[in-house]
């Protein structure tokens, strides 16, 4: 079937999902209020070629290179005026899978996020080390992200955030961010946070924290002065 993947987004977005899945001898699906179902105007069942060349068209040429030699990948793909989606490829039975999560169009508001308001205390101190922590699909990024534009629009800060992927791209209104994103901007958490401690930052965000080396320098950033977010 003649279609782009920006036609398949816009449709998951029109109907209010949250996913997409798709994969080589089967329909791509959405998930919709929770519930997983068939898109059969898509196709009944997607050939190999046809699901690599909806894949490979959110990717840019480092990230095939990456995906060919890994066999999986994560990052970030948005299409102006619709959305932001997270994206996440790999294999399957031979063939390049993906799945697909559409991210909010705004960056969540504190207050109408219900966070707790011992959070509110937290993103308010000048230094130490705030962990957000919970299973997949939590709400970890969108607390982060709620805790980070409150800071923004009541403080001057210079805030250093390393992701993998980029989420939520925020804008400078009080504060002053540099967004990186691993496979991108650096090649490894680790490589990020070293080069931080050099750039000035007043907050440094860091997407994930699940090797030695990156939580050993995530606590020194926090013990030198430095309010520090992870997960």
């Amino acid at each position: 079937m003649d279609y782009m993947i920006e036609d398949v987004m816009e449709s998951l977005v029109e109907q209010g999902g949250s996913d997409m899945h798709i994969q080589a001898g089967a329909p791509i699906y959405f998930r919709v209020n929770g519930k997983l179902g068939p898109q059969p105007q898509f196709g009944e069942s997607l050939a190999p070629d046809e699901c690599q060349r909806l894949i490979f068209s959110m990717l840019n040429n480092n990230q095939r290179k990456d995906l060919e030699q890994n066999w999986e990948l994560d990052c970030a793909y948005g299409v102006k005026g619709l959305s932001r989606f997270r994206v996440n490829v790999y294999r399957e039975r031979g063939c390049f899978a993906a799945c697909l999560r559409a991210l909010a169009s705004q960056i969540p508001n504190f207050d109408k996020l219900g966070v707790p308001e011992i959070m509110r205390e937290m993103a308010m101190r000048p230094r130490g080390m705030v962990l957000i922590t919970g299973q997949t699909g939590s709400g970890k990024t969108t607390t982060l992200a709620a805790i980070l534009d409150l800071i923004n629009r009541t403080r001057a800060e210079h805030i250093l955030t390393v992701e993998d992927p980029i989420e939520y791209v925020f804008p400078n209104v009080k504060s002053l961010f540099h967004q990186r994103q691993k496979g991108e901007d650096t090649k490894s958490f680790g490589n990020a946070l070293k080069a931080a401690l050099r750039e000035d930052p007043d907050i440094i965000l860091v997407g994930e924290m699940r090797d030695l080396e990156t939580i050993s320098l995530a606590i020194s950033a926090a013990e030198t002065g430095h309010l520090l977010f992870g997960t």
